[in-house]
């Protein structure tokens, strides 16, 4: 095999990320170059463009076969896919000529999303999607990430791949305001509605931080099974980040989930919710993981305030888009209303 005997730590590589052109996949190839490592991204090219510097193959992942035209060898891949059969087909026509792989999947993974501080070495998974399944939407997602590490791992080994279960991936270019969210509203300031209680924890990761860690593992020739997110901090200190970053006094008034959930407020994500912010106890362990094993890996996190600070700037230039999540301005209003008058003080 063409890469026996090379160095665990290699100086300069042949980069391939599948992806590149959007948000984590982009933030690696831009990490990966800045590095001095040669970049190739292989995307479709319609949901934007690579960074200066990396070079752009054209390809469809829906065919089997549509990886086979990748010319030259290379020393490490990024994927990012969520689709099993994307990871399936990249697997059989690449497994063989690259020595090392590093998959992006998900905390959403876990079988057991209420156990506070679980590892992800030894924490129960969901059930793969079935072979027969290729939608890695919605309910399936966590069952199509464990499809495509399980394709991964079985094609590949484990000896030659990282899985990265990544948390909430937070940051400039997040296309889904589950964090800028909070980094508009709270710079915005006067009297914000925020869930649950102050003592709760909240977890994420810079998209920036992700990726180093990420073209790092692939440097490494790093394995196994890790999570790809902060350590957990409580809301209060969340929250309170954000403020002193972005400058703003805001008044918190903090409101349990009950309430949220009589008045039609959903948790997370999706149509008129609130991001960062799941039910307990149910969802006790999803933003409260342990993870001091990628950090002992070398994950290095960069503050929240730099974080808030970056996201608030480029927001300002950022094109419209359509909310993944929170509510307005005026709904919020009305909902304050509301608790004040049941929970008069």
């Amino acid at each position: 095999m063409r890469f026996a005997g090379r160095s665990a730590m290699l100086a300069a590589m042949r980069l391939l990320v599948l992806g590149g052109t959007v948000f984590l996949g982009r933030a690696v190839a831009a990490h990966a170059l800045a590095a001095g490592h040669d970049v190739t991204c292989v995307a479709r090219g319609t949901s934007g463009t690579v960074p200066a510097g990396a070079t752009l193959v054209t390809a469809d992942r829906d065919d089997p076969a549509g990886l086979a035209a990748l010319d030259g060898d290379f020393d490490a891949v990024i994927d990012v896919a969520r689709r099993p059969s994307h990871v399936r087909h990249a697997a059989a026509v690449l497994g063989s000529r690259i020595p090392h792989w590093v998959y992006v999947s998900s905390c959403s993974v876990y079988a057991d999303q209420a156990t506070p501080g679980q590892r992800a070495a030894d924490a129960p998974l969901l059930a793969p999607l079935p072979l027969e399944t290729d939608d890695a939407t919605g309910e399936n997602y966590g069952p199509a990430k464990v499809a495509c590490e399980q394709a991964l791992l079985d094609a590949v080994g484990p000896d030659r791949v990282l899985l990265c279960r990544a948390g909430l991936i937070v940051g400039p270019e997040d296309t889904t305001n589950r964090f800028d969210y909070w980094v508009a509203r709270l710079a915005e300031g006067g009297e914000v509605l925020v869930p649950g209680a102050p003592a709760e924890a909240v977890q994420w990761i810079d998209v920036r931080d992700l990726a180093a860690w990420l073209v790092q593992a692939a440097e490494q020739r790093l394995a196994g099974a890790y999570d790809g997110i902060g350590a957990p901090v409580t809301r209060a200190e969340f929250f309170a980040d954000i403020a002193a970053a972005v400058a703003a006094e805001p008044r918190l008034t903090w409101v349990d989930q009950d309430f949220l959930a009589a008045q039609g407020v959903g948790p997370w994500m999706g149509e008129r919710s609130l991001p960062m912010w799941l039910p307990l106890p149910e969802y006790a362990g999803f933003l409260s993981r342990d993870v001091s094993p990628a950090l002992a890996a070398g994950l290095s996190l960069r503050p929240l305030a730099d974080t808030a600070r970056d996201t608030l700037a480029w927001l300002a230039t950022a094109p419209p888009r359509k909310p993944w999540a929170g509510i307005t301005r005026e709904d919020e209003t009305g909902l304050l209303t509301t608790w004040h008058t049941d929970h008069p003080s």
